[in-house]
């Protein structure tokens, strides 16, 4: 048991993962943070197995806290250790998938699909 984290590209056609992360809970909080700015009468707490939009303005706000290595501080019983510990370790960091997972998203929205964004925990 623990954070699963994925996204996926979705058309009228279906879906297609395009990123997978376990564990990554600094990138999990950021996503949270967006849901919660979307969904005011919720806590983080509700943020479990639900999908979230991510647009390409959310996309761009993303790279930008990536490259500053500002996501945020985010723990939760599920959530294991800091993800930033090894962020940038080409062996065990995200930080490679993180950009991945952008590039994908945006070659996904460009091309009409809806990227989300879900988790369970």
């Amino acid at each position: 048991m623990g954070l699963d984290m994925y996204a996926q590209s979705v058309n009228s056609n279906g879906s297609n993962e395009i990123a997978y992360w376990r564990k990554h809970n600094r990138l999990h909080g950021w996503m949270c943070e967006k849901w919660l700015d979307q969904n005011p009468n919720k806590d983080d707490s509700d943020f479990n197995c639900v999908s979230l939009a991510i647009t390409s303005e959310m996309l761009d706000e993303l790279e930008e806290t990536i490259n500053n290595q500002s996501l945020p501080e985010t723990s939760g019983f599920f959530f294991g250790s800091d993800s930033y510990e090894e962020y940038s370790d080409p062996d065990f960091g995200y930080k490679d998938v993180d950009e991945e997972f952008i590039k994908k998203a945006r070659e996904a929205i460009q091309n009409g699909n809806t990227v989300e964004y879900s988790s369970w925990w």
